[in-house]
């Protein structure tokens, strides 16, 4: 399993209408995507225009190529996008360890 990790700031006073088109998009959109698994966004308390999204995959390339190469993605940020106030920064991270 890859989890992919976006750290995503959204312009002032958007969170109700973000965090409404980030569940429709997941819902809509990405959950249909081959590999995804799951899903999970945080909002900042400190920082409350920022937000940890958690995707879990598959594969990488689930994610790298089979998601970011399609039309799903252009569909995924043309609903969430207008919120941003900058690019997000995403990486992606292999499970080493997990508690049970």
């Amino acid at each position: 399993m890859i989890l992919e990790l976006a750290d995503i700031r959204i312009q002032t006073g958007q969170n109700a209408a973000f965090e409404e088109a980030i569940a429709r998009a997941a819902q809509t959109v990405i959950g249909h995507a081959k590999g995804f698994q799951g899903f999970k966004i945080n909002r900042g308390i400190e920082s409350p225009e920022r937000y940890v999204l958690q995707v879990f995959w598959d594969t990488l390339e689930d994610h790298t190529v089979g998601f970011r190469q399609s039309e799903a993605f252009t569909q995924w940020r043309a609903i969430i996008g207008p919120f941003f106030a900058g690019p997000p920064v995403v990486e992606h991270f292999e499970l080493v360890a997990k508690s049970v």
